[in-house]
C-alpha cells in the first residue's frame, strides 16, 4: 500500500512539471530555463548537504565518472531536451510521451541486468501501449505537435531509460540526496556551453510571476522533491519504479485542461481506460507479481 500511494504521488508531482515548464517558457527560451533550473537546484543542494548538514563526503575519483555520467544522461541530455520539446509539444502530449520509458526500461534490465519480464508485464504494456496510439495520432494530425519536437522528446526519454538502468548497475556509496545533487549540478553545467550555442541570439528573459513562480516549482518541488523520490522508487525496482510513468497521461492531461486550458478529447479518455488497464494487468497497483 505504502509503495502504491509513493507511486501515485511521484507520478502526480511529475506530470507538474510540463505543466509548470510552459509557464516558464512564456518568460524565456527553453534551454536557458532549464539550465537555471539545474543550477539554481544544484546550488541549493550543495549548501543544504555540504555546508548546512554536512552529511556527506566528496566524491572519491571513481565516482565522478560514474556521476558525470548520470548527470549527462538524466539531466543534460533528459531534461534538456525535453525542456527544448516543450516549445513545440502539447504538456498533454508530452506527459503520454513519458510512458515510452518503461518500454525502453524493460528492454535495457533484461539485457543489462538480466531481470526477466513475466508474461503479466508485457500483457500490461501491449494493454497500454495501444491506448497511447489512440491518442496520439488525432494529437500530431490536430497539430499539437512538430516531427521535430517529438524526435528530440524521444532522445529525452532514451536517455532517462539509459540513466536509470545505469544508475543500477553501480554499487552507490552516496547518499540518494548527494548523488542527486552532483547529478543535477554537473548535468547543469554541461548544459551552459550547449544553450550558450544555441540560444546566445535568443529572446531576453523576462523577469516577472510567469518566470520566478515556475523556476520555484520545478526547483523546489521537482528537482528537489520528486527527484530523491524517484531515486527510491529505483531502489525498490526499477521496473515497477518505470512502469509508474503510464499514468503520466492520466495526470498530465488533467493537469494540462485545469491550468492550461488544452482540450481533453474522447481519444484521450479511451487512451486513459488502456493505460489504466494496462497498468492493473502488470501488477503495479496490487503490487508487484512474479509467475
Amino acid at each position: 500500500m505504502m509503495a502504491t500511494s509513493l507511486g501515485l504521488f511521484f507520478t502526480v508531482l511529475w506530470s507538474s512539471a510540463a505543466i509548470a515548464t510552459k509557464f516558464g517558457l512564456q518568460a524565456a527560451p527553453p534551454l536557458w530555463l532549464a539550465t537555471m533550473r539545474f543550477l539554481i537546484a544544484g546550488g541549493l543542494l550543495f549548501l543544504y548537504v555540504y555546508v548546512i548538514r554536512r552529511q556527506s563526503r566528496w566524491p572519491r575519483r571513481r565516482e565522478w565518472g560514474q556521476l558525470g555520467l548520470l548527470g549527462l544522461l538524466n539531466t543534460t541530455v533528459y531534461l534538456g531536451a525535453t525542456f527544448w520539446a516543450l516549445h513545440a509539444v502539447s504538456a498533454g502530449l508530452f506527459n503520454l510521451f513519458v510512458t515510452i520509458n518503461p518500454f525502453v526500461v524493460a528492454i535495457l534490465a533484461s539485457l543489462v541486468l538480466k531481470r526477466p519480464i513475466v508474461r503479466r508485464e508485457w500483457i500490461g504494456m501491449l494493454v497500454a501501449g495501444t491506448g497511447l496510439l489512440v491518442a496520439t495520432g488525432p494529437a500530431v494530425a490536430h497539430g499539437s505537435a512538430t516531427l521535430p519536437g517529438i524526435a528530440v522528446l524521444v532522445v529525452g526519454m532514451l536517455s532517462m531509460a539509459m540513466g536509470s538502468v545505469y544508475f543500477t548497475t553501480v554499487r552507490w556509496e552516496l547518499p540518494s540526496i548527494a548523488i542527486h545533487t552532483w547529478q543535477i549540478s554537473i548535468g547543469g553545467i554541461l548544459l551552459v556551453p550547449i544553450t550558450y550555442l544555441m540560444e546566445r541570439h535568443a529572446g531576453p528573459l523576462t523577469v516577472g510571476p510567469a518566470l520566478i513562480g515556475s523556476l520555484a516549482w520545478l526547483v523546489l518541488v521537482i528537482s528537489i522533491g520528486t527527484m530523491l523520490l524517484w531515486f527510491f522508487l529505483l531502489r525498490q525496482d526499477v521496473m515497477r519504479a518505470n512502469n509508474w510513468l503510464f499514468l503520466t497521461p492520466v495526470f498530465g492531461y488533467g493537469l494540462a485542461a485545469v491550468f492550461l486550458h488544452e482540450r481533453i478529447t474522447t481519444g484521450d479518455l479511451v487512451a486513459t481506460i488502456f493505460v489504466m488497464t494496462g497498468l492493473w494487468l502488470s501488477g503495479n497497483i496490487t503490487g508487484p507479481t512474479r509467475r
